[in-house]
This record gives C-alpha cells, structure tokens and sequence, in this order.
C-alpha cells in the first residue's frame, strides 16, 4: 500500500508542472549578447556587428550589466542612470562599454565641446609591435625633454624619501629639513 504523503505530494507535482512553464514566460528575459558582439552606430542608425557582418537592430537592447542601447536614437543608458549618445563609428560592447571612433565623439560624451569635429586618434601601435614612425618630442623651457623627465624623476625619489622618514621620530627631523630644501631648488628649476 502507498503512503498517503507520498500521494498528496505527487498529485500537488502534477498539477503544479503545466503551471510552471506558464510563469517563466511572463518575464521579459533581457537580451544576451556574444562577448563579441557590438552595437555600432552607422549611417544614424545602430547596428549589431558580429565579426565582420553588420545586421540592423529591430528593437531596443538591453546588455546582462543593465545598459541599454537605443537602436533607432543611438542614446545609450548606464544602469547608474547616466546617459550618453554614440556618434558615427562608436560602439557599445557587450559588457556596457563605449568605444569612441574619434576625440571629439569622446569629449561630447563628457560635455567638451572644445574638441575639433576633424580631430582624430593617433594610430595605436601594439605593445611588442614595430613602431611606424619615431616618436616626436617637444622641448620645454628647461632645455631638453631630458632635462625635466630627470628633473621630475629626482622629485619623485625625493619625496618618496621623505614620506618613509615622515614619524614622529624627531631624529628624522633633519633629513626632512634637508629633502625639503632640495624639493625646493628642483622646484625652482623646473620653473614653479
């Protein structure tokens, strides 16, 4: 004979089990995206790329960290609230990040208007990689780049000095004094 329990428990299973796929489609389940998938705004209008193949959007997107991706304005909304409209070449990945296709993208982002419409990224050169052209320095008015690098370098050793002698040690007094006064001629001759 059945154990009455038993039968009361699994008359309760069959009758809550057509139920139960009922109130999981009520939800309205985000959108997942690859972890390579971006949302590009091209033409004035945001695409999904994936690799190299562009697809138009036919509804808003809703990335797993919260952010959401206007597909028709472009106006992209951070779970903090913050919003923010991509420009021509911008994109959105799929972990909520803007990538900027140009400065003045960047700084419109920010609320900067200072920044050319034309100004454009210097080209990245991977770490490791052949570099394309040398680089260009400016000369300041010590003299040479070299000259305050160096200048520069001997500050932070200085005062990385004086913070490991900053106790209530009144013997470190002294070399505090002397670190001081070296601060200052490095200070003078780097013109502040």
């Amino acid at each position: 004979m059945k154990n009455p329990a038993f039968l009361a428990v699994a008359a309760l299973l069959a009758v809550a089990a057509p139920h139960a796929g009922t109130a999981q489609t009520k939800t309205t389940p985000k959108t997942a995206a690859a972890s390579t998938d971006q949302y590009v705004m091209h033409d004035a209008e945001v695409l999904l790329r994936q690799g190299t193949r562009l697809t138009p959007l036919t509804k808003n997107v809703v990335l797993p960290n919260g952010t959401k991706v206007n597909y028709k304005s472009g106006i992209v909304e951070f779970p903090t609230g913050k919003k923010t409209t991509l420009r021509e070449g911008d994109y959105v990945t799929s972990a909520g990040d803007i990538v900027f296709a140009t400065p003045a993208s960047a700084a419109a982002a920010r609320g900067d208007n200072s920044v050319p419409a034309g100004a454009q990224y210097t080209p990245y050169v991977q770490k490791g990689a052949a570099p394309t052209a040398p680089a260009t320095t400016t000369v300041t008015a010590i003299g040479t780049p070299n000259d305050l690098t160096s200048l520069l370098t001997r500050k932070v050793q200085l005062l990385t000095e004086k913070i490991s002698l900053m106790t209530p040690n009144p013997a470190n007094q002294a070399a505090i004094n002397s670190l001081n006064q070296q601060l200052q001629q490095l200070d003078a001759q780097i013109g502040r």
